[in-house]
Parts: structure tokens; sequence; C-alpha cells
């Protein structure tokens, strides 16, 4: 056993000490060998906090827990200076408290502090008190020292640090705030295996104590239908069990409705008697029924706490909590500060300030200091647990294949220790509470500790710091990894207010990055899994090639066991779509040098290209400029421009001044995402694409003369050049995509009434439909939201979907007449063939498309998308045009961030204040004993054990918009539909009865079509030739 492990008491003694069936003496505790890294254990499922095999002694031995001159030290700190360490003064022994005074319980002198004492099994896990080595007689829930031998009194015990500052962790807590009776416990016995225990009934003499730990005014309620996923019985309660998984009992211990004593200067409780009524017995003297069962409570489950004076970190607030000894017991290294203690720090400053104002994080404390070089950030909002486990999965598996490169300079064995995970979690109010739970349950969050306001300063970040042990399988449970898990750098930040992904961008960014100074910065999304090497690969390319400053691996759509969800035609549509853009145009600007656009999925930038200059100029200032476009001051331009932020970052990066940076694809990784599968998240999630990218597009296009202000070689700028125009040209067509379309329809519906007068009867009303479905699509864009019309936007793709087939079916018809005619004519040759006007338009250009598609397929060694995706593709893909490009366009004015009214300052949390005598030091209320510690833990584990209700969604009412934006709205949308109608008649109006005219337009329109794509073609093969002698 370990400090602070709970174990059963030995044969002969119940959970209260008293003996039941022989007084026998329990053996002498012996510390165990140290056990190697990784554990050859199984792997015990960790969701289950009264699981047998997580709560009782290790199967396996532990570390020695008695230091040695052999022992490997560990994590050592060094405070003075985040980026000037200094030498720590000796090894940091196993879970030793760092507090080097006390004070007098009566005068409140100092007091010398005893030396450090080893932990054997048996020891207390307050980090403030130790039990001493002599085995306990009896083991009892009471703190009272007359019911222990006289060589047993509980006296503090504050060991001394070795290589962390002493105010990296609250000093001991100040005792006039506790007597010397009340401010340290034993650590309460769990119920034997062959006891059934019932709370209700405590052995004579319990309750007469004023201290009793049987003080359970609100205990922890079990659910009443927990999650088999997690492994938590449906019978479990979580206050009395007896099968041998009751190694732990929950309970919420303290009085009053907070849960948290109320203590007078001379230690007692207030209430009657200086005590107060909530110790476990009634008010007419029997025992309170301590047994519940139900739902948790929706309030906050409150834990003991202790008030601690604690000396300021560089005039900030920084903790150094010790972890749950339910975790720690699950994990193979327990030695070092970042394997013992999760690391908080109240953040009250901006992010930009955040080196300026003396802020730093653990990897700066070591000496030497650690160096960065992967820096992963997970951005989130609000996503399930589902979400973040399966990126979060993604992300241990990639950290664990860089352990394995051997033979790599940089990575190896110890390569975990140059990655650093941040999560950024958007809003303390807005993040799930199930996927706090799992943060909860890898040890970087603990509920209790965090603060609203520090001096009278509001907290804008909670930041939490744990390197954790556990991993996360393929079906989302937590537990100890096999062989081939390592230890994860984590890094939480907990922002107070919900200020949108590009704020918390900017913390990573110009807060932690500029603290950290990563090589490579890899941006993922909540969602978004990376292959298992896929980051490995990404590193690659910023390895390879220097000049390399953001690169970017293939997004694939989440196909689901079997490829079930390609069933859906939404999603195999956007599959075949993913799949041919990174075909066809991704290595094609990848092989010019200039990505429009790296997703914030799953991308990665070299931090130094991102930096500003000297005169603060430079990519991240112009990324975050769209922080700011909320408001009356913000163009709407601007603020749609910074819809799509990322695509002005691969722009400004590109054209930096006096550098040369380029933007490189890499196809060897890879990360899958979910897609919208259904058409209201589809058509919401394509409005913001589509503005923000077009007037990205603009932007690029109008600042094009940056590009002269960089150190880009002659050729590299020449490239460049031929880039803007295919890019200008892509950008005219999508301008005029809806008149093109209505174009090649009506051309074709015309081409079948020069072959009979009976098909004017079909197509006549055609038209007249298709003009209903655009004006229906118009009306609803303007009035009403996606999820509010699913029924008339679905109806609406259906529509133009079935029209589709008729222009297929039209198509083939013309150019098997076409066939004919040549053949009725004479001899089929070539010249007869491609002298017939509408085989020619038709076939050949569209078969020169669709062809180059099949062939560059087959090029990559990807042609599934081809068979499975592409017939539900080009029924969709007209709605992209008539439908989504309608909703974007009619919608261009809605830029609105959603951050009015989040100006107030929560105080859930409570508040601390330095006091008037010592500026540098302040109280705070911290739960500090193991097993309040470990009662939020089991309480997290236990929110993960229940199912996840149903999500209701809550339509809340549409914010207003100011005129000036519906107004420029208008005229965009007037724009857009006078020049496609202008289009259709100059073209229509123009050919006369013959439709000679339009017939021409349209082959010019499809021959220009397959060039592009024969563009694209070439861009892609000449990517695949250099991918081989790239090395990648």
């Amino acid at each position: 056993m370990r400090p602070g492990d709970i174990y059963p008491p030995p044969q002969g003694y119940n959970a209260y000490g008293s003996p039941t069936r022989q007084n026998q003496r329990p053996p002498q505790p012996q510390p165990y060998p140290p056990q190697p890294y990784p554990p050859q254990q199984p792997a015990v499922q960790y969701g289950d906090p009264f699981s047998a095999s997580s709560q009782g002694p290790p199967t396996a031995p532990l570390h020695n827990m008695s230091p040695t001159p052999q022992e490997p030290q560990g994590s050592r700190y060094n405070a003075s200076h985040p980026l000037q360490p200094i030498s720590p003064s000796g090894p940091q022994g196993p879970r030793y408290s760092l507090p080097t005074q006390s004070l007098s319980p009566f005068n409140g002198s100092p007091a010398s502090a005893p030396a450090p004492a080893p932990y054997t099994m048996g020891s207390p896990s307050h980090s403030n008190a130790r039990m001493h080595a002599s085995p306990p007689q009896h083991i009892r829930f009471d703190t009272n020292p007359s019911h222990l031998p006289p060589q047993q009194q509980l006296t503090p015990s504050y060991s001394y640090p070795s290589g962390l500052d002493d105010r990296l962790t609250s000093p001991p807590p100040l005792l006039p705030h506790h007597s010397s009776q009340s401010s340290v416990s034993s650590i309460p016995a769990p119920v034997p295996d062959n006891i059934n225990y019932n709370p209700s009934y405590p052995p004579q003499g319990y309750g007469n104590a004023a201290d009793d730990d049987m003080n359970d005014s609100h205990p922890l309620l079990a659910h009443a239908a927990p999650d088999a996923r997690f492994g938590i019985p449906q019978s479990t309660s979580a206050m009395s069990m007896s099968a041998p998984a009751a190694r732990y009992q929950l309970s919420d211990t303290g009085a009053g409705d907070m849960g948290v004593s109320m203590y007078t200067g001379n230690g007692n409780a207030e209430g009657q008697n200086g005590f107060g009524t909530g110790d476990g017995v009634g008010a007419n003297g029997e025992d309170e029924v301590n047994m519940h069962y139900g739902p948790i409570p929706a309030r906050m489950v409150r834990r003991n706490r202790t008030q601690k004076r604690v000396q300021l970190f560089q005039g900030h607030l920084v903790l150094d909590i010790e972890v749950p000894t339910m975790l720690l017991d699950q994990c193979p290294i327990r030695q070092g500060n970042e394997f013992t203690k999760m690391r908080y720090t109240a953040v009250t400053c901006d992010p930009n300030d955040f080196v300026e104002d003396r802020y730093t994080l653990r990897q700066r404390l070591y000496d030497p200091p650690r160096q960065t070089e992967l820096f992963i950030v997970i951005t989130m909002y609000n996503e399930d647990d589902v979400l973040f486990c399966r990126t979060m999965r993604g992300v241990m598996q990639n950290i664990a294949h860089l352990c394995t490169r051997s033979k790599s300079k940089t990575w190896g064995e110890n390569g975990w220790k140059k990655v650093v995970v941040c999560i950024v979690a958007d809003g303390r109010k807005k993040i799930n509470p199930r996927t706090r739970s799992v943060l909860a349950a890898l040890g970087v969050y603990q509920e209790g500790v965090g603060k609203n306001i520090i001096n009278g300063k509001p907290v804008t970040a909670h930041v939490y710091e744990y390197t954790t042990q556990l991993s996360i399988n393929s079906s989302g449970k937590i537990g100890p990894g096999g062989s081939n898990t390592v230890p994860i750098q984590m890094l939480f930040c907990l922002k107070e207010k919900n200020q949108k992904k590009i704020n918390s961008h900017r913390w990573f960014f110009n807060a932690f990055g500029a603290c950290l100074r990563p090589n490579v910065c890899v941006l993922l999304d909540v969602g978004t899994q990376p292959g298992p090497d896929s980051i490995y690969h990404l590193w690659k390319a910023f390895d390879i090639n220097s000049s390399v400053g953001g690169a970017c691996g293939e997004i694939v759509a989440l196909k689901g066991m079997f490829w079930k969800n390609l069933l859906n035609p939404l999603v195999a549509a956007q599959n075949f779509e993913y799949k041919m853009s990174n075909i066809l145009d991704k290595p094609l600007e990848s092989v010019f040098g200039y990505i429009t656009v790296l997703p914030g999925a799953f991308s990665a930038y070299r931090y130094i290209a991102l930096l500003n200059d000297e005169k603060g100029n430079g990519p991240l200032k112009q990324y975050f400029v769209g922080e700011r476009m909320h408001g009356s001051g913000a163009g709407i331009f601007s603020s749609n421009m910074y819809l799509a932020e990322d695509r002005i970052l691969c722009w400004e990066l590109v054209s930096k001044r006096e550098c040369k940076w380029k933007l490189h694809y890499v196809k060897s990784a890879y990360a899958i995402t979910d897609v919208p599968d259904t058409v209201p998240e589809l058509v919401s999630q394509r409005r913001r694409w589509l503005n923000g990218s077009f007037f990205a597009a603009i932007h690029s296009i109008v600042h094009f003369g940056y590009l002269y202000r960089s150190s880009h070689t002659f050729t590299r700028k020449f490239i460049l050049h031929v880039e803007l125009v295919y890019q200008t040209l892509n950008m005219v067509f999508a301008w005029f995509a809806l008149g093109n379309y209505y174009i090649a329809f009506f051309v074709l519906t015309q081409s079948l009434n020069s072959l009979g007068s009976a098909w004017k009867y079909v197509n006549i009303p055609l038209h007249y439909i298709y003009i209903a479905l655009l004006l229906w699509c118009f009306l609803l864009s303007l009035g009403n939201r996606p999820a509010g019309s699913k029924i008339g936007y679905t109806s609406s793709m259906v529509g133009f979907a079935l029209i589709t087939i008729y222009m297929l079916f039209a198509a083939i018809f013309l150019a098997v007449k076409g066939i004919e005619d040549v053949q009725a004519e004479g001899e089929i040759t070539a010249s007869a063939v491609f002298g017939n006007k509408i085989f020619r338009n038709i076939v050949i250009s569209l078969l020169a498309t669709y062809g180059l598609y099949i062939i560059s397929s087959l090029m990559a060694l990807e042609p599934w998308h081809m068979i499975t995706s592409f017939f539900q593709y080009l029924l969709i893909a007209p709605s992209y045009i008539n439908v989504l490009n309608v909703y974007a366009f009619c919608n261009v004015h809605d830029v609105s961030w959603g951050t009015k009214g989040s100006d107030k300052v929560s105080d859930d949390l409570g508040a601390v204040k330095s006091s008037a005598d010592n500026k540098d030091e302040v109280t705070v209320d911290l739960p500090i004993e193991q097993k309040d510690i470990n009662a939020v833990y089991a309480a997290e584990l236990q929110i993960l054990g229940n199912k996840a209700p149903k999500e209701v969604r809550v339509v809340s009412d549409d914010q207003k918009q100011e005129d000036y934006y519906k107004n420029v709205r208008t005229n965009v949308l007037l724009v857009w539909t006078m020049t496609n109608g202008a289009l259709v008649a100059v073209i229509l109006q123009a050919s006369g009865g013959d439709n000679s005219l339009a017939t021409t337009y349209m082959g010019v329109l499809l021959y220009t079509v397959a060039g592009l794509a024969f563009f694209r073609f070439l861009g892609s093969s000449t990517y695949l030739v250099v991918r081989l002698f790239a090395g990648e």
C-alpha cells in the first residue's frame, strides 16, 4: 500500500474497530518493493468507483515508500523564474507535503517541524497529519484522541520540500481555525469483505464526541440507472454495500446546507453546545439513517474544506492539490509532483499579458526546463463526453507512437515529456458536466478548488495541470493502460466566460504558447480523432522542410461500423466531397505552396512562423482581429471574412513580411470527424463556410500585393500568381453558379423538345417547378431557421434531386440519340462523332470531368468513394447551389458572436483576499483530506457511471439583427440575384428559337469545367511525384 490508500481492517475487527469474534492484533505493515513501469497487470475498469480491483490493494507490488539514496528523484521544480531556473535543493520524496513551518495552536508563533518520516502502509492520507508506524489497536471513524492508545496520538508533522518552491503548495492550515482535536483526522477504514456494514447502526459510544467523522448531513446519492459502460451495477448504493466491491464509502462530511462547518475562535462549530446538531445523532437522540437512493441531486455536492493560509506565488494564487488516492492507486508511477499533485492557477489577466504578469506553467519550472516540441490544443464548447473521449483517445495513441520512435533523435522512450496537451473549454458554465467528469477522472480537474475573485480581480481562466497515466480505450472507458500507455502532460484551461473559439486560440497561442515556446502547434476540435500516427507525420513535414510554416492532413468523414453511415445520402455526398478535395484540391495547392485553408479541426503550425514582428504586426495579430468583430463598430465585410479566420491566418502566414513560409498538405496524416447527417445541420454549417470563404477569398485577391513584401523567390511568386488566376476563376464560377445551373437545365430540356412535341408537356411543368423551388428557398432563407423549417429545406433538396435525375436521363438520351444520328448518316468515325454538337458538348465534357475523377482516385489508391458515394453526390450537388448558396447569401448579415451580457462576474466559487498585514498571503477554503478528495473524485466517476440523459434541445428566441446588417444583406442578395438573372436572360433571349447561343455557351461552360478538372489533375499528379522523393 502507499500513503493515503484505503484498505480493509484486519480479520476480527469491524469498520469501527470493535472486535467481532476474537481480538486479533493486526500484522505490522511492510513496504512493497518498487514496481516497474509500465505495469504488467490486467487493465482495471476505472469508471467504477466501487470496484474491488480498483479500490483495494493492487495485486502488483507498489513503489518502495521509504526514500533511499538509490531511489530515483521525483519531479524537480524551479520556481524562481520560468525562464531562469535554479538548481533544486535535493530530491523530492514521494508525496511529501510542502509546508515548511506551522503555527502553534495557542499563540500563533512558528513551531519547529519534525523531520519527515517515510510512509508505510497504514499512514493517513491527510497531507497535514501522519499516523506513526505503530500498529493500530482499533481503527475508528472519529478523531478524539481519547479513543487512541498513548503512542498513537495524532500530531501534525510537515515535511520539507526539496525541488519545489515553497509557494507552489499551500502552507499548513492556521490552527486557530481548527482545534488541535478537530483539525486532523484519521483515515476511516472501509468495510471488510465479510461484513455487511449498515451506517444506520454505529457501535456503542459513537456519536458522543463532538468531532465524529460520521457527520453525513448530505450524503452523495447513487443514480437509479447506472451506465453499464462504466461497470457500476444496477443495485449499487453509494452508502451501503456488502459485496467485495465496497471499498470506499461516499459521504458528504460537514454540517449545514453547504456541507462545511462554521468555526468559532475556540475551534468549535457553531450550534448547540458549540458544535451544532449535524454529528450523526438525530434530535430525538436516535441515530440518523444515512442510506439514500435516487439520482444525484442537481445542486453541486459540497465537501468538507479546511481554511488554509497560503503564500501567493509571484503574486498569484497557485496551489498544488493532492490527487485522489483512488486515481493514484491505478498509476504505475507514484512519485514526483507531476503525478501526485494537480497544479491549479487562478489567472486574473488577459491572455496577452499571461507571461508579462509572471504566470508560468509546470514545464518551465523543471531544472532544466522541459522543451516542448509539440503543443496540442483541443478546443471545446459544450460537446459531450463521447466526442471528447474520441479525440483524447486519438491524441493518446499519437503520443504513445512518438515514444516508440526509438531511432529518432527527437522522440523515443521519454518523448512524452516533449508533448503538452492543452484543453480549452469555452465557458465554465457552458462545459458539458460529463466531459468535466472525464477530465476529473483523468486527474486534471478537481471540484471545489477554483475561485472567482483574487484580491478584487475577477478570474478570467482556471488553469489545471497534471500528468495523467490513465488511458481511454475504444469503448470510451477510462482506466490504467497496458504496456503501450505513456504519461500525458495535460493542461486544462477552463475559461470563466463564453468568448468563442477564437478567444480559446488566443489563450493557446498568446498565453500558454508564449510561456512554453513550442516548436509545432497542433490544432484539434473536439470530435475529431487523429489517426494513430497522424500527428507524427504532421510533425515530420516541419522537421524535413524548414520553410514549412503550416501543414494539414486529410479530413475523413466518419463512416461508422461497416460504413453504415454512408446509407445516409447526406453523409455519402460529404464523403465524396471531402475525398475529391483531398485528392485534387489540397495536393494542387500544396504544390503552389499556398493552401487556401488549413482546417481548424486538424492542422499544425510552426510557432515562430506565427509570431508577430517587433512592431506587433504579423499573422497572429490579424488572426485575432476577428475576436473583436462584433457590435456596431464592425463592418459587415470584415465580420463575414472573419467567419473563416483560418483562411485569413493562412494568407497572412504565406505573405508575412520578409519571410518565405509555405503551406504543405500531408497525405499520410488523417483525422476522422463526424459530418452533419441532417439537413438543418448541413445548411447551418455551410452558411458559415460559404460566407467566410467567399469574403476571405476576396480579401486575399484584393490584398495580393502583400505577397511582394515577403521573401519568396521569383519562381515561387510566379507560381502564386498562377494560383491567383485559378482562385479568381473559381470565385467567378461560384458567383454565377445559380444562373449557370439553370441554363444547363434549360438547354437540356429544350434539346429534348427538338426531338418531338411530346417532350414539351413534361419540360414546361418542370420549368415552373424549378422556379417555384428556387423561390421557396429564398422565402425560407429570409424568414426561417433551418432547425425550425426542416421539412421545407428537406423537400427543397429532394425536389432538386429529382430534377437532377431528369437532367441525367436527358443527357444520356441525347448522347445515345446523337450516336444513332451519326450511324444513320454512314460509317461512325471520330470526325463524325465530334462533329455532332450535342454529343461533343455534353458527353465528351462530362466524361472528361468525371473520368478525371476516376483516374485521380485510382492513382491515389482510393477508389472506394467513387463506388459508395458518387451517385449520392450527383443528386445533392444541385442543392449545394440552389439551397445552401441561397441560404448563405440570404443570411450574409448573420455575423453575431453571442457574447452580449457576459460581463457579469460570478461569485459561486468564492473569493480570496490578502490580509492587511501580509499582501503575499491569502486564506482559502480547500478540501485537503484524502477522504474528501476521494469523495469528490468518486462523485465525478458516479456521473460517468450513469447513462447520459437524452438531450432535449431548447430553441431560444432569435436575436434581433441590426438594421445596418439587414440592409447590406438585402443589397448583396439583390446584386447576386440580378446578375444571375441578367446572365440567364442574355443567353436565352439572344439565342432566339434555335438556341444556338445557349448551346454554345453551355459547351464553353462544360469545357471550362473539364479544363479546371484537368488542371487540378495535373497538380494532384505532381504532388504524388514529389511525395515519392520527399520521404513522407
